[in-house]
């Protein structure tokens, strides 16, 4: 039976949650991710952050003592439990602060990742995006907030640093890669034939039928070209992501809440804006949505799913986890943890065609759908300056370079990439003080890009 849609009004739930909407602003920061939409995220502070090596949550003893001194504690329910500099700890910590679900790596054993570290790559060298100084590799790292990074090159660990509050045996927030898991298992369903691309969401989940989703096809949710009535701006107190972020928290709702309780009940209420299909919009509720058509389609959740299908045929080194709204929903936008290691594994199973050891793990067509890229005259209407000539498909960012690198990416400097020609993969986590990827791409992306490029270069 559809679940009842439930009733909503902004300013209900303005006033309910005018109390805690700092509190909320962290949460959705930390959760919703908007890769290169720092416009959309709070503003960057007025005084200059913390550098990385001032910020390390060591050094400033966030968490540490038994019990921990009660300045130095960080809770769910803090106002600034993910504002910088906290959020240096609290990246790593998601499972200490609210309910999550796991993604067992299973009994067997661990794929091995060679190793042939390459000490060169620290100095290598690039021009920043927009600047005429050069930078070394090893100096990108901590401006970028860098919590680990690791390069494989054809399989082969050539490079690794931990810092912060992360080491190998940790699991950091991945925020928006995420999206792009969900995307992976999306289109591996739609190459299996378990999901038709063309069919309308109304028709697989009928609770949708009256929404926005409900006309959009499977594809146009996958590439993020629906037309839908949301906005992810915070400044402004009427935007949708309000009351997206009070359907999906776990605490008890403020007195006289009569909203959504769940991502599954808010999605019933967006509403259409335009003509889908025209336009990139890159909107966090698609991929919830995509996440309830895995659901409905396979019986599983995004987490049962990666569990059974991807991370126990990994070799996976840890297991990994999902954060959950109140109904023990994943959120499949940007729930997922995972160690860093890990990780790389899913950039070498996408270089490597869907293949784990020679056993196929992913259809290599799904792979090559994503490879292709979508429509880059729908992304450019999005004005990501810093990212002319990409696209989006299956919830990856595809850069089309000359190489064919495409990337996952999430808020605070999180970042799978990887270059096909290259052979290469590069696994990152941070902790940015600035939400938005616009403050780290110019560095980022030549970082990068020159990496591969000198691997290639290298037996």
């Amino acid at each position: 039976m559809p679940v009842p849609r439930p009733r909503i009004t902004v300013s209900g739930v303005r006033a309910a949650f005018a109390a805690s909407r700092t509190r909320l602003a962290a949460a959705l920061v930390a959760v919703l991710a908007l890769p290169g939409a720092a416009a959309a995220a709070p503003a960057p502070p007025t005084a200059p952050p913390l550098s990385a090596e001032a910020s390390d949550p060591k050094l400033l003893g966030w968490m540490q003592g038994a019990p921990p001194p009660e300045d130095k504690r960080i809770r769910y329910t803090d106002d600034d439990y993910f504002s910088f500099p906290k959020l240096r700890w609290t990246a790593c910590h998601f499972r200490q602060l609210m309910p999550t679900v796991g993604v067992s790596r299973g009994a067997g054993a661990a794929r091995a990742l060679p190793r042939r570290l390459d000490d060169a790559i620290d100095a290598l060298s690039f021009t920043p995006l927009g600047s005429s100084t050069r930078m070394t590799w090893a100096q990108s790292l901590p401006a970028n907030y860098t919590d680990g990074i690791v390069v494989l090159h054809d399989g082969v660990v050539v490079y690794e640093r931990y810092s912060g509050c992360l080491d190998e045996h940790g699991q950091h927030g991945a925020m928006s890669v995420t999206k792009s898991i969900t995307g992976l298992l999306g289109e591996m369903l739609v190459a299996e034939g378990v999901i038709d691309e063309t069919e309308r969401v109304g028709a697989i989940i009928p609770e949708l039928k009256d929404s926005a989703f409900g006309d959009a096809t499977v594809k146009q949710v996958l590439e993020m070209t629906t037309a839908l009535r949301y906005s992810e701006d915070y400044a402004d107190p009427d935007a949708e992501v309000w009351q997206y972020s009070a359907a999906g928290s776990t605490l008890p709702p403020p007195a006289g809440y009569t909203g959504p309780r769940s991502y599954y009940d808010y999605l019933q209420t967006v509403q259409k804006q335009g003509r889908h299909g025209e336009a990139f919009g890159y909107k966090t509720i698609n991929t919830d949505a995509l996440g309830w058509i895995i659901a409905r389609r396979t019986g599983k959740s995004v987490a049962q799913l990666l569990q059974s299908r991807i991370w126990q045929r990994l070799g996976a080194e840890q297991d990994a986890y999902y954060t959950v709204d109140s109904t023990g929903t994943p959120f499949a936008g940007g729930g997922f943890n995972a160690g860093l290691r890990d990780l790389a594994r899913v950039g070498q199973l996408l270089l490597d065609d869907g293949k784990v050891g020679g056993q196929s793990v992913v259809p290599a067509a799904a792979i090559a759908r994503i490879r292709a890229g979508g429509n880059t005259q729908a992304f450019a209407k999005a004005g990501y300056a810093q990212l002319p000539g990409w696209s989006y498909r299956g919830m990856w960012w595809i850069s089309h370079n000359d190489h064919g690198a495409y990337m996952a990416r999430g808020v605070h400097g999180q970042a799978l990439y990887i270059d096909p020609t290259a052979r290469v993969v590069i696994a990152r986590f941070g902790s940015h003080p600035v939400a938005g990827n616009s403050a780290n791409d110019p560095t980022t992306l030549p970082a990068f890009d020159a990496v591969a490029r000198y691997l290639m270069t290298q037996p």
